[in-house]
């Protein structure tokens, strides 16, 4: 098959060939080091197999655009598979895909469920440890939006029951498997899994400040604003990793270009570079360099959990240092 045909863009091939095998290749090279009697290939495993995590989240993305195979049949499919190995097929891939699409036509961060709510409803023990283990650096929220999603499936239709349980089993026989070669491999995937959770919260937190939404939830209703392509564009940051090494931003498929992705959403992730030199040259206005972020990373972690906005990001200055950032509004975590 020529690619034309299966390929929506020209280079599709080469650059998506090369991802997605770089992808699959690091999550099946890092469970096979996870499991090697040496602790330093069992560290290398762990990063790696967190790396290919993280490059199959941003795929999953990628398809939910239609930005890879000409065909959306085809892109559906591959969004399935990296939803599998990212753990977050348990609610539908077209669930996922709407509410991230409707992020972009909204204007808006579109949440599965209201975190903040739940942990106010909750005994304080609870609030308590999900704010420690934040405050360890340990992504309690998103593991709790996970579980939500898991458990709202098993509250729905047999046919959603009995999915969800056949993907579970599916997932323990894969744990099975890495426990019967080697029980401390289960301890290093899940350093992997919370490491790729760390990178694609530290990418979601800054590169928005929409109003959040939670179609299921009464305490967060639709505010209505005038959310045009100005009012997306000014509450849009590009938080680039490095603007003077931007091969370094391959290490989140692009990601980082946020302005330019929101701009042209079926732009594919390698062409992004070229067209946020296009649209803004120069200009740095919602640009957020990842040197800016960190510190802000590190400072609000706990405060932004309960926070109920973004906060602020400053003109001039340090501009970070009254962004909080968001929690909770990762496109793995829908129904």
């Amino acid at each position: 098959m020529s690619q034309t045909r299966l390929f929506r863009y020209p280079g599709g091939a080469l650059y998506n060939g090369a991802g997605i095998f770089y992808a699959f290749a690091a999550y099946a090279g890092g469970l096979v080091l996870i499991t090697r009697a040496s602790l330093a290939l069992n560290l290398l495993g762990t990063l790696l197999l967190a790396h290919g995590l993280v490059i199959c989240a941003y795929f999953i993305h990628e398809c939910a655009h239609g930005a890879v195979f000409s065909k959306m049949r085809r892109n559906d499919q591959a969004g399935e598979v990296m939803a599998w190995i990212t753990g977050a097929c348990f609610a539908s891939y077209a669930g996922l895909k709407e509410k991230h699409l409707r992020h972009h036509a909204d204007r808006m961060d579109v949440a599965a469920f209201d975190y903040r709510d739940i942990l106010k409803r909750a005994p304080g023990w609870v609030r308590g440890a999900v704010l420690g283990l934040e405050w360890a650096y340990i992504p309690a929220v998103e593991l709790l939006m996970h579980g939500m999603v898991i458990i709202t499936q098993y509250r729905g239709t047999h046919a959603m029951r009995r999915r969800a349980g056949l993907l579970l089993l599916s997932r323990l026989l894969l744990f099975g498997a890495l426990a019967w070669v080697s029980p401390w491999s289960l301890g290093f995937y899940a350093v992997a899994y919370l490491l790729m959770l760390q990178v694609l919260r530290f990418m979601d937190a800054y590169q928005h400040t929409f109003d959040v939404y939670v179609p299921h939830s009464n305490s967060s209703p639709m505010i209505v604003k005038n959310r045009d392509r100005a009012y997306e564009h000014e509450n849009t940051y590009s938080n680039i990793l490095s603007l003077s090494h931007p091969l370094l931003n391959l290490l989140t498929l692009n990601f980082a270009y946020h302005n330019a992705h929101h701009a042209r959403p079926a732009v594919p992730w390698h062409a992004l570079p070229a067209l946020h030199e296009t649209l803004y040259g120069a200009d740095t206005t919602q640009v957020l360099t990842a040197r800016q972020l960190f510190g802000s990373y590190h400072r609000n972690r706990v405060k932004r959990v309960m926070s109920p906005d973004y906060g602020e990001v400053h003109a001039n200055g340090d501009r970070a240092q009254d962004f909080l950032g968001a929690v909770g509004v990762s496109f793995l975590t829908a129904i």
